[in-house]
């Protein structure tokens, strides 16, 4: 029990670190019951000092260093949960001690993943002011994917999550649907087996300094149709992160019948797991549920051994649509990005009839593995228009760096390629694309790419400042017949 001098002190420290979240009272979970031995279902114990917390007026419920096993915790309005240094929150490993997963009273094609909040080791639903902080632990107590989802929050508002580790999550480990005007910030996701941090349909959301590790997709913002209306993700900012995975490590959608406006992204590294396979892509941003995909800027991404380094699609696949109806993608910025070790070119594709609009890449350094032959140069790339949108499902494809299908308004400013070995196929491919601007695309290649680019029905273009590093001076521009007011500069 802790002496009353050293719970004034605590309660003092805790309002300032939930920036005002806590009331006047701080709840120990031991004066509840709670034997945190690791053995003691706590559910009810931790239950019943949430409640007392709530009907005083909110406040701090408080975990000292100890394990405490428990299935469904109810959080409440105006209440944080405090783990201190040696707390450990372990999710029962019986899945009957958690609540049912809520029935909704409308279609939702989204997966049960990204519906359901209530099978959930602490969640709630209709509340604000809530935080959940501390340097504590919560444990999915899971080996795979199925199971609770760690902390879920469905049209919450004013959350502050912060400084706590979450492991083993057989779920998304933060998933949040409909919530408005949240920081995450130093939070730790280690060993999950699903996505990282899912905010979905939801706005005003802050994601920092975060270490994210996930076999599913990092940060994944999504805009599904799991409130039964068609709400955006917009104004969501995610900086200085670390993101580990074996899929994508920024991704928009692909749930994307909401918007998705005002985004912006920046100073984050990806890299892969050793004992994972190669991540999908390092920055994906796809619409293909009839949503808006626009205002996005992506600057300072570092990212080592991935398949795709950039993936931009627009697509119809129409989930939750009568008719299904593309969207839009566009007015997207993506600056000073490295990538190594990738294995497929960026690929960036919309669909005949609904192009992707205002695209500028600018400052990439971009290192292949190469490989690719004479014959790769000329493949037919699929359009896949309805199908689920990732970069494998494409193939090879016709260029080693850069693949761009169907876009109206594309920069490529200063992007130097390298690679680890020959390839045959050009640097950068187009096909379909009007207003293009191509300047200072430098290649370092040991095979004398021939062409640089390669243009197919390409209309309005102004190329200069290009070349390669080898010796030799390949041909530099490819165009077809259908190529329309193409400038060349040196």
């Amino acid at each position: 029990m802790l002496n009353r001098a050293v719970m004034s002190c605590l309660a003092f420290l805790l309002v300032v670190a939930t920036n005002g979240v806590t009331g006047t009272s701080t709840v120990n979970v031991r004066d509840y019951g709670a034997t945190g031995d690791a053995r003691t279902k706590d559910t009810a114990a931790l239950q019943k000092a949430i409640d007392a917390c709530s009907r005083q007026g909110g406040g701090t419920v408080y975990l000292p260093s100890g394990c405490y096993l428990s299935g469904s915790l109810h959080l409440k309005s105006h209440v944080a949960l405090y783990l201190d240094h040696g707390a450990q929150l372990l999710a029962s490993p019986d899945d009957g001690d958690f609540d049912p997963c809520e029935k909704l009273p409308f279609a939702n094609a989204a997966d049960h993943e990204t519906s359901f909040f209530h099978f959930s080791l602490i969640w709630g639903e209709e509340l604000e002011h809530v935080a959940i902080l501390g340097t504590g632990v919560i444990d999915g107590n899971r080996s795979r994917r199925g199971g609770p989802k760690p902390i879920a929050l469905k049209s919450c508002r004013n959350i502050i999550l912060r400084d706590v580790t979450i492991r083993n999550a057989p779920n998304y480990a933060i998933s949040l649907l409909g919530c408005d005007h949240v920081l995450i910030d130093g939070v730790a996701v280690r060993n999950g087996y699903c996505d990282g941090i899912d905010p979905d349909a939801s706005r005003f959301v802050q994601i920092s300094r975060c270490y994210i590790e996930s076999r599913d997709d990092a940060i994944v913002p999504k805009a599904s149709f799991s409130l039964g209306v068609r709400r955006p993700t917009e104004y969501l900012t995610v900086s200085d992160c670390i993101l580990v995975t074996a899929c994508n490590g920024f991704k928009l959608g692909t749930e994307s019948g909401g918007d998705f406006k005002h985004i912006v992204v920046s100073n984050c590294i990806l890299r892969r797991h050793p004992e994972w396979r190669v991540p999908t892509s390092g920055i994906a941003l796809e619409s293909v549920d009839g949503g808006n995909l626009e205002s996005v800027s992506i600057t300072n991404f570092v990212m080592d051994q991935v398949h795709c380094p950039i993936f931009l699609r627009l697509g119809n696949r129409g989930r939750d649509q009568a008719t299904p109806t593309p969207g839009c993608l566009r007015n997207i910025i993506l600056d000073n990005i490295i990538a190594g070790e990738a294995q497929q070119a960026c690929l960036l594709t919309g669909i005949p009839g609904y192009p992707l609009e205002n695209i500028s890449l600018s400052r990439l350094n971009l290192t292949y593995c190469g490989g690719g032959s004479r014959e790769q140069a000329y493949l037919t790339v699929p359009e896949l228009i309805d199908a689920y949108p990732s970069p494998d499902k494409f193939g090879a494809l016709p260029a080693v760096a850069v693949y761009a299908r169907h876009v109206r308004g594309l920069d490529l400013d200063h992007v130097r390629v390298s690679l680890l070995a020959p390839d045959s196929r050009p640097a950068f491919c187009g096909q379909d694309i009007v207003e293009l601007a191509v300047e200072a695309l430098n290649v370092q290649s040991t095979s004398g790419v021939e062409p640089l680019l390669r243009l197919i029905n390409v209309r309005q273009a102004l190329i200069q400042g290009n070349g390669t590093r080898a010796a030799g001076k390949p041909r530099w521009v490819q165009q077809d017949s259908a190529c329309v007011d193409i400038m060349l500069r040196p």
